[in-house]
């Protein structure tokens, strides 16, 4: 065989290697094994590539070290690849190796000749934030950070939780099987006596092998204010096609074991669940999902717990909190701040903190600034009191992958003023008392019906919320065989002067309660204050805004049709007062439609004198009790049936019996 043969065939083995190790990359890649794919497409490299270099730098991305990618997006780039989203994670990974100028030149270029709109929508937003940065470096705070050297090892340490002088976390220490999507061993979660900062080792343990699953990675923990309920992300066991198989269980504590966990109810189908977290009440659950119709990326979503134990009315945070980045690891602890990371809003790199809060109507957010950021992954915050937490950083200076942070905030005029909004909902009992109505919905809505909380009362029909200064809202309370009320309650000029506080923490209560009325069929019930001209049925100002209130409910109760029906009083003819009485009942249908009732739900009736309240009426004050106009329920269906879990399953529940006080 002559010199040049031997060198053919040998051209002719390297490139089928390449081109098989290129098949097993794109194979691992797309089952999620980003670890292995990028071995193999490391084998395959060629310089000249532009898609085996972009999709070796995607596998980078995809198993959290974008900085490790910038040199292969770059690659790509220079080979000539059409997906512009090259252009896009290369400027993200110039940012996560500190380099925010040449992020801003690069995406800069690539809009002078960008062709894909959606892929233009993200380089103009981060090009917005990158621009944001040198007034966010300058931005005066009063945090101090420290490692948590007692806790931190080589491996991965993320996502404290602390509770009853105990520090939960999640991390790989013990080294063992390796994950194929990272590189790096299966995660569980650890329990450690802690006073503060202080942590005694020796008391350092794995939580119970029921819920640190062999060969499977834990996630995030959140409990409940008695301890014994939590929640925890589960999942990405390498048996499963993609990245998308993390889940949210939850168990409890009986009799002295953690019980068998179960899924929670709040889980989307094929879709990414983690990072949960519980309102102080536990009421409220917060956590992340890339679920259909969100913002793209990971969006912040929350739920509700009625008073049969279930997750329900799970909505997403909308896009004054999420970005078509990815916003995780939401936390609210009892200073009514929500923290949570995020790459999508203006930061230094990778994920970072921000802080929440709201106020005459609109959510500020507020990046937490250096030293709590970095241009690393930051996430994961904690407060154990308003002015001390932990936090999570990959940044460099650690002890390994992911550690745990310490921090303390001096600023001098830290004051948290805390507005609460309680009461009760009611219904009449038989003597027309008002009783507690249990199990009723009750939503605070803003000024533009927009939902800010929603709660199920207790036994007891309590209800409490949190709101906000200089905020005008509607409580809206609705059940079953009840009519939806609607009140509301403003904070307008109700604000503390922080400047006369002398505590950190101060509590301001307001209180109002909820009467709903039954439904009850064919049941007559009175409009006050609709009254008309003589011989007219033209509908005066003060019977439209009596007539506006009928239109509230009929909204409020979408599946309820009525009867509006005029009565007269018996001093004119029984035509006459037939004809008018018709008249005036049409006239007020007429109105209610034109604010956007559906006609069909409604019926005009005229009875004349036919149906006297006061027969042999003499007093112009009697004649005025008959001369009236009612409503009543002739048909209604079920509103929210399954919202209030009448399609419960006791699988679902998620708090017992003696977990119901909370």
């Amino acid at each position: 065989m002559t010199r040049i043969h031997k060198l053919f065939c040998l051209f002719i083995i390297l490139a089928l290697a390449s081109c098989s190790a290129t098949k097993k990359a794109n194979k691992s890649f797309e089952a999620g094994e980003y670890s292995d794919a990028i071995y193999q497409y490391e084998k395959a490299l060629k310089p000249e590539d532009p898609e085996t270099n972009f999709q070796l730098a995607e596998a980078y991305r995809k198993s959290n070290r974008m900085q490790e990618a910038e040199p292969y997006y770059l690659a790509a780039i220079d080979a000539g690849i059409e997906d512009e989203m090259a252009y896009y994670y290369y400027a993200r990974a110039l940012k996560s190796n500190d380099d925010p100028e040449r992020a801003n030149k690069v995406l800069e270029d690539y809009l002078k000749t960008a062709q894909n709109d959606a892929v233009i929508a993200m380089a103009e937003r981060e090009l917005n934030n990158l621009n944001q940065l040198p007034e966010i470096e300058t931005r005066v705070n009063y945090f101090r950070v420290k490692n948590l050297e007692a806790i931190n090892t080589q491996f991965a340490e993320y996502s404290p939780f602390y509770y009853g002088g105990k520090l939960y976390f999640t991390s790989n220490r013990e080294g063992g099987k390796i994950y194929k999507g990272t590189g790096t061993p299966f995660t569980d979660i650890y329990v450690v006596n802690t006073r503060g900062a202080n942590v005694d080792l020796t008391t350092l343990e794995e939580l119970s092998p029921i819920i640190n699953e062999p060969g499977v990675n834990l996630g995030s923990i959140t409990m409940s204010k008695n301890g014994n309920t939590v929640i925890f992300a589960k999942g990405n066991n390498g048996k499963s096609s993609g990245a998308d198989d993390v889940n949210l269980y939850f168990t409890r504590y009986r009799n002295g074991a953690w019980q068998t966990p179960r899924p929670l109810s709040v889980n989307g189908q094929d879709s990414w669940d983690s990072s949960p977290a519980l309102s102080p009440d536990g009421t409220t659950l917060y956590f992340s999902s890339n679920r259909e119709g969100g913002f793209g990326g990971l969006d912040i979503y929350t739920a509700s717990l009625n008073r049969r134990g279930r997750w329900v009315d799970v909505r997403n945070m909308g896009d004054q909190i999420n970005t078509p980045g990815n916003e995780v690891f939401p936390y609210v602890g009892g200073t009514g701040r929500l923290y949570f990371s995020s790459d999508g809003w203006p930061g230094f790199g990778g994920l970072d903190l921000f802080e929440a809060t709201r106020a005459g109507g609109k959510v500020k957010l507020e990046n937490l600034g250096i030293p709590i950021n970095s241009n690393a992954d930051d996430f994961g915050l904690f407060l154990f009191n308003p002015s001390r937490g932990f936090f999570t950083s990959n940044r460099k200076g650690g002890k390994g992958d992911d550690d745990i942070y310490t921090f303390v905030n001096d600023d001098p005029d830290l004051k948290i003023v805390n507005y609460w909004l309680s009461g009760t909902t009611l219904t009449y009992d038989d003597n027309g008392g008002l009783i507690p109505l249990s199990n009723t919905k009750v939503v605070l809505l803003d000024e533009d019906d927009g939902i800010v909380d929603e709660k199920y009362t207790q036994v007891d029909g309590k209800y409490r919320f949190r709101v906000f200064s200089e905020e005008t809202y509607f409580l809206v309370a609705e059940k079953e065989q009840y009519f939806t009320t609607r009140i509301d309650f403003s904070t307008v000029g109700k604000s503390a002067d922080k400047a006369q506080l002398k505590e950190m923490v101060t509590d301001v209560e307001f209180e109002i309660d909820l009467p709903l009325d039954q439904i009850v069929v064919d049941k007559p019930i009175v409009l006050n204050n609709i009254y008309y001209d003589l011989d007219k049925a033209n509908i005066k100002p003060a019977a439209a805004a009596e007539l506006d209130k009928l239109v509230t409910l009929m909204k409020d109760n979408p599946t309820i049709n009525i009867e509006l029906s005029s009565h007269t009083d018996v001093r004119s003819s029984h035509e006459y007062n037939m004809n008018l009485s018709q008249r005036r009942a049409q006239s007020a249908v007429n109105y209610i439609a034109s604010k956007g009732i559906e006609g069909r739900r409604m019926v005009a009736k005229g009875y004349g004198e036919t149906k006297l309240i006061i027969k042999g009426a003499k007093t112009e004050e009697e004649h005025q009790v008959n001369r009236r106009t009612e409503f009543k329920v002739t048909k209604y269906g079920k509103k929210f049936a399954k919202d209030l879990g009448d399609d419960y399953d006791e699988t679902d529940r998620f708090f017992d019996d003696a977990d119901d006080s909370q």
